[in-house]
């Protein structure tokens, strides 16, 4: 007896809102994946000039966060691992992991330390320099010094040294941040190294393990969450050493 073709069978009308509400939330989660694949690829930043790899930005930002280097090897993965992730390939104590999930959200906002900010890097190396640009105009007179021209301000940028002499890059040159000028031609600020011969006013700021660093904080009575805790039972061995 040939039994033909099976044929498929409406579910029972009982079971057709559980069978459709079903199917809904197929495509529902469907959906949310895709566009949280597209979120999540959109938002991964490009590397910088300074920051060209995962290995310096575990470098810079500390905590002893560069011995998993090798756990994430693409600027990608840097940018799309979970927290979930992050634990299973040994990345601990948790917070590290929250810690280098805040300063991934951080770089993706353009927020970084000292040198973040530099385009000529050769081998993790920028050079600073201070040089005159023209002043924004104002309506009083410009008087000369013997440590500036008139009209002009002494600002620090990085460029190369046969760039100084081009008008038109001096004036799109954005200064440097996190450095000044000290002085008549003295560069100053975190992690800068002067360059002998150059009286202070060429310096180099040059990638090294946790210059990024945020440093935890000292915990008081405990932190926090313990606080009044530990302070009502040390008022209360204070009232017992008392009587």
């Amino acid at each position: 007896m040939s039994l033909g073709n099976p044929k498929f069978h409406s579910p029972p009308s009982f079971l057709l809102p559980y069978f459709y509400g079903c199917q809904t939330r197929i495509h529902f989660v469907h959906r949310q994946t895709r566009q949280l694949h597209r979120q999540v690829t959109a938002q991964i930043p490009p590397p910088t000039p300074f920051v060209p790899d995962p290995k310096t930005f575990l470098t810079l930002i500390g905590r002893s966060l560069l011995q998993h280097a090798a756990k994430i090897p693409t600027w990608e993965s840097l940018f799309s691992l979970t927290s979930s992730q992050l634990r299973e390939l040994g990345v601990e104590p948790a917070r590290n992991r929250r810690y280098l999930l805040w300063w991934r959200d951080r770089f993706r906002k353009g927020e970084h330390g000292i040198g973040g900010d530099l385009t000529n890097v050769v081998d993790g190396v920028g050079e600073v320099r201070v040089v005159e640009v023209p002043k924004q105009r104002s309506a009083g007179v410009e008087i000369a010094t013997a440590m500036l021209s008139p009209g002009m301000r002494k600002v620090v940028v990085n460029l190369p040294p046969e760039a100084v002499g081009s008008k038109s890059l001096l004036e799109s040159a954005k200064p440097v941040t996190g450095v000044k000028v000290q002085g008549a031609h003295t560069i100053v600020g975190p992690h800068v190294e002067p360059v002998k011969g150059t009286n202070g006013s060429v310096a180099r700021i040059r990638v090294k393990e946790g210059m990024w660093e945020q440093r935890r904080g000292h915990k008081v009575d405990g932190g926090e969450r313990r606080k009044e805790n530990v302070r009502s039972k040390r008022a209360a061995q204070e009232r017992g050493t008392l009587r």
